[in-house]
């Protein structure tokens, strides 16, 4: 559930708050806190809370299905609702040797590495090529993993698509199916998780209601970036807007932590006397673009978005 657009929202920030995920939360039972791992999860209180990675997805069963419908502002006080469909973009999940037996140690030869990478990667038929810069980029990254996986954990998961934007199919369905090869994907919850998990969700325009009008600014495409570990969810978020994990009344908003865009241009997303936006879009992107440097990892879409002409 989206959070209430307010009346001096800007058109960027309407669109984060109605595309960020609102997930149930629970709380851990006293007998399981000594269970956790204090690297990841450093509390000093009595109660933790968490959510459930297959509540998360269902965040985005209904938005998978319609789209996401944003109000956007149009010049001369006009307002349209315009829809997004989420599409799975990129994901990272780290984890703990207990509670995911088939993860693989960071640690590992880098032919394991390699084969992990090819096992887990894109359902999409992909060349011989880019199957060996996969191995490529695996091994290289072996090293830097090795020194931090106690810190990381172990590679339950990941997930890079590469495929265009139209051979997508939603969010909700990709999870759904990646699940019947990795069951953890429904069963693990974000206290299972290192704080190096992550995913990526592109979001793609379809239609705007009411119909009829072609408004070029409403082409714009968003990458947002999301943390899975509970590690982020006792950051609190003054304005809900921008950071990682913040918890709100009706359960735990997984805030974007990063952004990138494409298309995006004109006064309808950026206008001249908000600098705030401007200021947002440059935070934003610079932190997806460290959170990948952090990690060395190639995100075909962030590339492409930044990369692109606008």
């Amino acid at each position: 559930m989206p959070f209430p657009r307010g009346p001096r929202q800007s058109n960027l920030e309407g669109f984060l708050n109605c595309t960020t995920p609102t997930v149930l939360s629970h709380f851990l039972p006293e007998t399981s806190l000594r269970s956790l791992n204090r690297l990841w999860h450093p509390w000093e209180g009595e109660t933790v809370e968490y959510f459930k990675l297959d509540d998360l997805w269902a965040c985005y069963d209904e938005w998978s299905a319609y789209g996401a419908g944003v109000p956007i502002l149009l010049k001369g006080e006009e307002t349209v609702i315009q829809y997004y469909v989420p599409y799975l973009s990129a994901m990272q999940i780290f984890t703990s040797s207990a509670n995911s037996p088939n993860s693989r140690n960071l640690g590992d030869e880098s032919e394991a590495m390699g084969d992990s990478y090819s096992d887990i990667s894109s359902d999409e038929s992909e060349s011989e090529k880019q199957w060996k810069w996969d191995l490529t980029m695996a091994t290289e990254q072996e090293s830097l993993w090795r020194h931090l996986s106690d810190r990381l954990g172990f590679l339950y998961f990941q997930y890079f698509e590469r495929s265009a934007p139209y051979c997508r199919v939603p969010l909700a369905d990709k999870i759904h199916g990646l699940a019947q090869k990795f069951p953890g994907l429904e069963t693990l919850k974000s206290v299972d998780l290192s704080p190096a998990s992550w995913m990526a969700v592109a979001w793609y325009p379809i239609y705007h209601i009411p119909t009829g009008r072609t408004v070029k600014d409403l082409s714009a495409c968003f990458l947002t970036y999301h943390t899975l570990s509970s590690s982020y969810q006792e950051v609190r978020n003054e304005d809900n807007y921008g950071s990682p994990g913040s918890a709100c009344c009706e359960g735990i908003a997984l805030s974007p932590f990063g952004l990138a865009t494409y298309k995006l241009h004109g006064s309808l997303w950026i206008p001249g006397e908000n600098g705030r936006d401007q200021e947002r879009l440059v935070s934003l992107l610079s932190a997806a673009d460290s959170w990948l440097k952090q990690l060395r990892v190639q995100h075909h879409d962030f590339n492409y978005f930044l990369h692109s002409s606008f």
